[in-house]
């Protein structure tokens, strides 16, 4: 009698929860953003997120949980429950680069994250501040050359892909670049104007307006092929670094163990949000390329990613 009575409310619990999967959202639920706010994570998700709202008829609250390259964050829905209450904005530094790059990163992007949708992905840009009077890659290489205590230069955060990408070029040229990080791009961004820091390795997105307003100088741009709006600002492929093609892309993912119901309908709002004109002028702002991915697809890129960048990361992971 006694088993038999567990096998019925086992039973039940299981049919309630795939009523209540099958009923989601029923309230408010949780988006956190590993990144201060007005970055590009920040503002990837919030404008997602919108349109996925309105979609399901429940508010998606954008929360900002910023440090450790996004790290905080993505550790902490990773031990939420599995609820559909709670979910995260992941990307190639929170759930690649930084895992990859930490001794310690609490949480492996491949087994303890639900990875539900795609949005797309973005560039990261090498700028100068117009003071230095750099105006090309020749210039800035001369520039570290000749800095004796080495040029330092800002970025969104350890394991970032401006991070990454600046720390790559230091090992290819020897040169020395003194990485300051910061806590997302909205908080760099204010600081390399400022001048500050007189460089950075940021997400195109992020230095944009600032790149065209005059107020930085773009020097190279991690795209497979250069910008269509910035015709004038080279790859690194094309100054002789082939294997520095990399986007900065955004998804959104849970804590492991989600209910495929709940992963199926927000994967849909997902996917039928690119299709929305405010998403598509956000993506357009990005320069990044949008794709709609079922929740494998998602998973299996992500794991291409962290696979293609691994060896390339535990060369730079002693690289301050």
């Amino acid at each position: 009698m006694i088993k038999r009575a567990a096998t019925i409310l086992a039973t039940a619990i299981l049919l309630s929860g795939l009523a209540q999967a099958a009923d989601w959202p029923t309230g408010p639920v949780r988006v956190i953003v590993p990144y201060a706010a007005g970055g590009a994570a920040d503002v990837m998700g919030r404008v997602f997120m919108e349109s996925v709202s309105t979609r399901l008829g429940q508010p998606f609250v954008i929360e900002n949980q910023a440090g450790a390259g996004g790290l905080i964050a993505s550790r902490a829905v990773a031990r939420a429950p599995a609820d559909g209450k709670t979910f995260v904005i992941a990307g190639m530094a929170s759930h690649v680069l930084a895992p990859l790059m930490s001794a310690e990163p609490g949480f492996d992007p491949n087994v303890d994250v639900t990875h539900i949708g795609f949005f797309g992905g973005a560039p990261s840009v090498l700028v100068a501040h117009p003071s230095m009077n750099i105006r090309n890659m020749k210039d800035f290489l001369a520039a570290a050359r000749a800095a004796k205590e080495g040029l330092e230069y800002l970025s969104p955060g350890v394991g970032t892909g401006g991070h990454v990408a600046a720390a790559y070029l230091a090992e290819k040229e020897g040169i020395k670049l003194v990485h300051v990080p910061y806590k997302g791009g909205g908080a760099a961004i204010f600081d390399v104007v400022a001048g500050h820091v007189k460089f950075a390795s940021m997400n195109w997105s992020t230095a944009r307006e600032h790149v065209a307003s005059g107020a930085l100088v773009p020097i190279a741009v991690t795209s497979e092929s250069r910008l269509a709006d910035r015709m004038d600002v080279p790859t690194f492929r094309e100054l002789g670094y082939p294997d520095l093609v990399m986007t900065t892309w955004y998804a959104i993912s849970g804590p492991p163990g989600l209910p495929a119901e709940i992963v199926a309908r927000l994967n849909a709002a997902v996917v039928a949000s690119l299709d929305d004109a405010r998403v598509r002028r956000q993506l357009d702002l990005e320069a990044a390329v949008p794709r709609a991915m079922s929740p494998a697809d998602v998973t299996s890129f992500i794991k291409g990613q962290y696979d293609q960048w691994r060896p390339v990361t535990q060369k730079l992971r002693s690289t301050p």
